[in-house]
């Protein structure tokens, strides 16, 4: 049997898994959340782990890589990390060839996340589709006429760098209002922090407070998810506005390139039913009457980049 070794390199968690070829069932599968503060190396030495934990002496035909950060998919190079330090420039194809002795290839994790999904999830039988991940970042990954498609410099699908609020906070990357510095988890548990810290105790947000005991620096965005399936008012509104901004994202990729279909996965996208109310609501005005799409949960949940990564070396290996 023909032995692929998937791996996925997360902004804050690291998972690997090994499959035969054709077979839908993991043979093994190890999952570990990066440390605190980590950098290239610590994560690199935390796969390592895993992949010989999960190898056992065994040879894989081929490694597949989904990684949290713009690639050059071409020779496998990681340009960077948004959320861990150290990447910049990093030939992680040729290190994992060297070490493994094998093929690999590399590329942004919602490529292959869109590539998992539309050969083994919810996008099989669909031609033209639109992955979304909303977790520690925004990103996005085509599918068009079947095939993946990167964009002439690889960074096709920055859903998440889309300027929705021009007026608004900061991001990572230096602009004002992007779609992930108002809907990724980090920036919700952000927003709902700076917000807490200048209201008075007894005002909104008792129940999100309540969650974290007063510490605001144990906020995160599913616990912002949490206070607001309470019924907490702060935490609903902090969660609708990640919804509207990305439905404005939405409506307008829509309007733009027209694809059968948008695919949501990661961590923000268990938010709750009224999440994806507001969501589809403002995707759907913000696009014209005559656009049609479909927007649906992710099959693979969270492993999309896992299984795309396995996708990624079954196409390399027909080729």
């Amino acid at each position: 049997m023909t032995l692929i070794l998937a791996l996925d390199f997360g902004g804050t968690k690291l998972a690997a898994a090994t499959v035969n070829v054709g077979s839908r069932q993991w043979l093994r599968y190890e999952r570990r959340f990066s440390p605190v503060n980590a950098n290239a190396n610590t994560d690199l030495e935390i796969m390592r782990s895993l992949i010989h934990s999960l190898l056992q002496g065994t040879k894989p035909t081929a490694i597949g890589v989904s990684f949290g950060g713009p690639v050059d998919a071409t020779t496998g190079t990681v340009r960077l990390s948004h959320h861990v330090a150290g990447w910049e420039n990093i030939p992680l194809k040729n290190l994992l060839e060297a070490e493994f002795g094998v093929p690999a290839y590399v590329d942004n994790d919602a490529n292959v996340a869109a590539l998992g999904e539309h050969r083994f999830g919810a996008g099989q039988g669909y031609d033209s589709l639109f992955y979304i991940t909303v977790s520690t970042g925004v990103g996005g990954g085509w599918i068009l006429n079947g095939k993946p498609w990167r964009g002439a410099g690889g960074m096709a699908g920055e859903i998440g760098h889309i300027v929705v609020d021009p007026a608004g906070p900061v991001c990572l990357c230096g602009k004002r209002g992007c779609v992930e510095r108002l809907a990724s988890g980090p920036y919700i548990a952000q927003n709902a922090r700076e917000v807490l810290a200048e209201l008075p105790r007894r005002t909104p947000g008792k129940i999100l407070r309540g969650l974290v005991q007063d510490n605001l620096e144990l906020l995160t965005g599913q616990l912002v998810s949490e206070a607001a399936a309470a019924g907490d008012d702060l935490a609903q509104e902090i969660l609708q506005k990640s919804a509207w901004a990305l439905g404005v994202g939405i409506g307008n990729v829509a309007n733009l390139v027209n694809p059968q279909l948008f695919i949501l996965g990661g961590s923000v996208t268990k938010a709750g039913t009224r999440w994806w109310e507001v969501l589809c609501q403002v995707a759907r005005e913000t696009a014209l009457l005559e656009v049609d799409f479909e927007i649906i949960p992710a099959a693979l949940g969270d492993d999309a980049p896992l299984w795309g990564a396995v996708a990624l070396a079954e196409f390399a290996i027909a080729k």
